[in-house]
């Protein structure tokens, strides 16, 4: 192999991993179906082996800029079947680094075992949609294969705006432009800018984490572009509350109206820990935005989402804990998973077993 750090990738992907995990002081570990464990006969690393492994994947000039700056975030392409989003960072014990293995074929809508119904976000014209989970959860993978249903169906012209660029998409009946930070624009606010002027229909913006990039999120979707972006939160309420708090307080009045009268919809997804066999599963909340929904951003009054949410099912709307509760009742999942992951978790409390169930109740929950 032509690097010494793709013997370690090989490993990850042999053994099925999705991460790999690199700390100076310690062995190289992995996760594998959620849990982190060290790579078994891999010794412990100094500081001269892990800045080997880094810089033989990194060109200088960036590497020099890491050691100054203490961050780097990029995508390595080790072969044609094998590609990572890679972050190095520095620690307390000297360097470190986490990998993430990116498949380099698109997984559909249906393979990833996605609601079909999520594909109606594709018929929309323009507004705003937001995939939302905590980091791991599979939001990029998700939106790729929203992205690549949009490719196979529809006529139109992508940008996608990305640190680093982890899928890549082969122009099919769109024309797809992806750009990343910061090679080919300086920030996510930028090139959320520059799409404005770059006659697309469709912008993806990887991260929304600031109030500039939010804001012309906002206005790109009321100005007819169909925006999908990504949040770190876990459930439609969340999500519509991020938003808006990131604004001053003197400004969220309008910011709710705006929010009521662009935004489209809202993925929320987390990955469970499956129980019938090896691997994870994806649960996913649903919301699509109705004269309801819109009414109840305007007002404020977030909470009510979620009636709104379990009552809309003939709309296609998923409440998390329906979603958690369905992979429960089908053996998909363990209780113990059920309810680490549920939102009302009494609803899930008594399929504890009896001992965990007790601390449950002596924790409060």
């Amino acid at each position: 192999m032509s690097n010494s750090i793709d013997r370690l990738f090989q490993i990850l992907i042999d053994q099925g991993g999705s991460d790999l995990h690199l700390s100076e002081g310690y062995p190289p570990k992995m996760r594998i179906h959620g849990g982190v464990s060290a790579i078994e006969g891999e010794p412990v690393m100094d500081h001269e082996t892990i800045n080997q492994y880094l810089l033989s994947i990194c060109d200088e000039d960036s590497y020099k800029k890491f050691l100054e700056e203490g961050d780097l975030d990029f995508a390595y392409e080790m072969n044609t079947e094998s590609r990572f989003r890679c972050n190095f960072f520095k620690q307390q014990f000297g360097l470190g680094a986490i990998f993430r293995l990116i498949p380099t074929e698109i997984a559909t809508i249906e393979q990833l075992g996605i609601p079909e119904v999520v594909k109606n976000f594709a018929n929309i014209r323009a507004g705003l949609v937001l995939v939302t989970g905590p980091t791991g959860s599979g939001k990029s993978t998700t939106l790729a294969a929203i992205i690549d249903y949009i490719n196979d169906n529809y006529n139109k012209h992508i940008i996608t705006v990305e640190e680093p660029i982890e899928f890549v998409h082969n122009n099919k009946q769109c024309v797809i432009t992806q750009r990343e930070i910061p090679t080919h624009c300086a920030s996510f606010a930028d090139g959320l800018r520059a799409s404005l002027r770059e006659d697309a229909e469709i912008v993806l913006v990887g991260e929304m984490r600031d109030l500039e990039t939010i804001s012309l999120a906002l206005t790109a979707a009321e100005t007819g572009m169909l925006v999908f972006g990504t949040l770190h939160t876990n459930n439609a309420v969340k999500t519509v509350d991020r938003i808006i708090d990131v604004f001053p307080a003197d400004q969220q009045a309008q910011v709710r109206t705006m929010l009521a009268a662009s935004i489209q919809g809202v993925l929320a997804q987390l990955l469970m820990k499956r129980c019938d066999k090896e691997g994870r599963v994806a649960v996913n909340e649903i919301m699509f935005t109705t004269s309801a929904v819109a009414a109840i951003i305007r007002e404020g009054k977030t909470q009510k989402l979620n009636d709104v949410i379990t009552q809309g099912a003939e709309f296609g709307m998923q409440f998390m804990d329906e979603a958690i509760w369905d992979k429960l009742q089908k053996g998909i999942v363990s209780p113990e998973e059920a309810y680490m992951k549920a939102i009302d978790k009494s609803r899930f409390k008594s399929f504890l077993p009896t001992e965990l169930a007790a601390l449950a109740n002596s924790a409060g929950g």
